[in-house]
């Protein structure tokens, strides 16, 4: 296949006997190389890493370098969940680097390492969360968005103690805002009392459609962070039409401020009406697929 310019994507056709056909994409000129993904209506709309194997058949342009990758896929999403991050920090170069190879208003995610909350109470990882927090997270400036903390099947609600792990992370970073938000795995996270907790300290809950994790649809904070892991092999796009029309309809309706139907959890009280910010991720599933989902639930979300 001839080398393809650089606002060009390949994208996956029908599917014939089980085989995902490639196509070739022209990306728009306002989305060549260089200029981003506008933030819409307070929404953001992205994939799970970057570095993937099976994608340089499915997404990037053949001939691209893996150095350019990062730079490539920033441009096509307005944000990445950076997931290496949950198996050790990286060093404050990395970051740095991460920052100069992405566009103005692209913003990163990042799952905080699995250390910090898989050891014993919370309220004795206040020091392996600030070595992670402050060990080069500001080299990242306005590219750094929410910190993401995974709670292990293992971790049961403890009110006192989460209270007292959310009490020492910092709400800014070298002057900037930092959110925080919070992915419980464990049943017991279905109490109004963790509600009450997280709205106390304006920390967000991840909402996943994972089958295998508790739906937590309460917006608890200024952020609600949506997981969308159900991505399938046999559909082009990852996901069918009209459930990226619902997902893409809760998110408007989440940035609003509005309830949304079909997703709130727990006896809660509902939420204060106001505008959020909204992070909307396709990670997980069949994983080749869900550049194209985003990339599917981007276009409906500029179209005019």
């Amino acid at each position: 296949m001839q080398s393809l310019p650089h606002g060009t994507l390949l994208s996956d056709g029908p599917l014939h006997d089980g085989m995902a056909a490639s196509r070739i994409v022209q990306m728009p000129p306002d989305r060549a190389l260089g200029t981003g993904v506008p933030v819409v209506d307070g929404i953001r709309v992205g994939v799970g890493g970057w570095t993937y194997a099976p994608w340089r058949h499915t997404f990037y342009p053949q001939g691209l370098v893996a150095r350019r990758e990062l730079e490539f896929a920033s441009r096509r999403f307005s944000t990445i969940e950076i997931n290496g991050t949950f198996y050790g920090a990286r060093r404050a170069s990395e970051y740095a680097q991460w920052r100069k190879q992405t566009p103005e208003g692209f913003v990163f995610s990042l799952k905080a390492p699995q250390h910090v909350t898989q050891r014993g109470p919370l309220a004795r990882c206040g020091k392996a969360a600030w070595a992670f927090l402050n060990g080069g997270l500001a080299e990242l400036g306005d590219r750094l968005g929410p910190v993401l903390w995974h709670m292990p099947p293992s971790r049961v609600f403890d009110a006192e103690d989460l209270a007292a792990f959310l009490d020492f992370l910092p709400r800014t970073l070298d002057g900037r805002p930092l959110r925080h938000v919070i992915e419980p795995s464990h049943p017991s996270f279905f109490d109004p009392r963790y509600a009450e907790v997280a709205h106390a300290f304006d920390v967000g809950t991840a909402f996943t459609d994972s089958p295998e994790l508790p739906v937590m649809g309460e917006v608890t904070g200024h952020i609600v962070y949506v997981r969308l892991v159900r991505t399938r092999v046999d559909l082009a796009q990852g996901y069918p039409d009209r459930e990226i029309d619902q997902w893409l309809q809760r998110a408007h309706a989440w940035a609003r401020g509005d309830a949304v139907d079909g997703v709130q959890a727990g006896d809660a009280p509902a939420p204060e009406a106001k505008p959020h910010e909204v992070y909307v991720y396709f990670t997980g599933g069949a994983k080749q697929r869900n550049p194209a989902a985003a990339m599917a639930m981007i276009a409906k979300l500029l179209r005019p």
